[in-house]
């Protein structure tokens, strides 16, 4: 079966999908040009591609910024967003919230490296510092975003009415900062030792600068650059070969281990006849390659629990080179996602106790 160039890891999206996320892009262009029937929240903001520069890297000079990458279609994102969206009320302007609906906005979707939604990132200093995947319940949120306002202190940033009045953390410096009044240790902008979450990335990758080859990106290989090139085009053997290139001077980088793994993921996708797939499965229950080839396609389409799941009970029911070909198929799944995603850690834990 050929997969079509829309395909996309955090699930098809179809025809009709497209119109209805080009409608909102429109609509929430609008409302950030003032000109929709509402504003919303001023602590709630909607970005797209073309206002992510000004709304979302120019605005965390001032105060962090919480990206909420969402879509219609994502069942877990509508019990997230009301969390986030209530906690950016209270906090009343001591951040701001950016939702992105990543079916409106595929470039942002890309340049962010999403894999699956929810996604919660968060930009500091023009920096990523931290996210997590996943619908978390509101005690942990609130602890990370504790987290968040403590690196944003540490940096120094001067707060919502420096923010009001188009002040930076330069100008900061002057009047005495934040509540802190001290610039962060490596200077504004830049996380420093013991900045906690902002030694780290989205779901645990290094935080890049929000511009390619920024300080500590780990993107700046242009490979990278050669790899979206070839994915845009639909050349998965050029993707791969990109991958690969990072992967020789750099082994186990883990954003072209990811890589390499989504673009190994969608060839065998590409491979299947679907719906035999899915008839042998339930013919041959016990068949490690039978259950790793449905496995994929879940996990491809975005049903990634179901598709560990599938795995785990491979791994359950069966013994030998039977189980261990499951296991090491189901390790291969792992890669395809950031170490830290809490559906990768909850399989791994299982996973572990199935074998010890």
């Amino acid at each position: 079966m050929q997969q079509s160039r829309d395909f996309s890891l955090h699930g098809a999206v179809d025809l009709g999908a497209r119109q209805a996320a080009a409608q909102r892009r429109q609509q929430a262009a609008a409302r950030a040009s003032g000109s929709g029937d509402q504003a919303g929240s001023a602590n709630v903001i909607d970005v797209t591609d073309q206002t992510f520069n000004a709304d979302v890297v120019d605005r965390s000079r001032s105060v962090p910024v919480i990206l909420d990458l969402w879509a219609e279609w994502c069942g877990p994102c509508k019990q997230l967003s009301p969390v986030l969206e209530k906690l950016a009320d209270e906090a009343d302007g001591a951040f701001v919230l950016a939702k992105v609906d990543v079916d409106a906005n595929p470039q942002l979707s890309a340049a962010l490296q999403v894999q699956s939604i929810p996604m919660v990132v968060a930009v500091v200093g023009g920096q990523v510092v931290d996210g997590f995947m996943g619908a978390l319940p509101e005690a942990n949120v609130r602890e990370w975003l504790g987290q968040i306002m403590q690196v944003a202190a540490q940096l120094g940033l001067p707060g919502p009415a420096a923010a009001a009045a188009g002040t930076g953390p330069d100008d900061a410096q002057q009047t005495g900062g934040a509540a802190s009044g001290q610039a962060g240790p490596s200077g504004p902008g830049q996380p420093g030792p013991g900045a906690g979450p902002g030694a780290r990335g989205p779901a645990g990758r290094p935080g890049p600068g929000m511009g390619p080859g920024g300080p500590g990106d780990p993107l700046a290989d242009p490979a990278f650059g050669e790899a979206q090139q070839a994915m845009e085009r639909g050349d998965l053997d050029g993707a791969a070969g990109a991958f690969e290139k990072v992967l020789a001077s750099a082994p186990g980088h883990p954003v072209a281990t990811m890589g390499l793994a989504q673009v190994d993921l969608i060839r065998r996708v590409n491979s299947y006849d679907q719906a035999k797939a899915r008839r042998d499965a339930d013919e041959n229950p016990d068949d490690p390659d039978a259950q790793s080839r449905v496995a994929d396609i879940d996990v491809a389409m975005g049903k990634i629990e179901a598709g560990f799941d599938r795995l785990l009970d491979t791994v359950r029911r069966t013994s030998g080179d039977e189980r261990n070909q499951a296991r090491l198929h189901l390790l291969r799944l792992f890669d395809v996602f950031p170490p830290r995603d809490p559906r990768v850690s909850k399989a791994r834990a299982t996973l572990s106790s199935l074998l010890f």
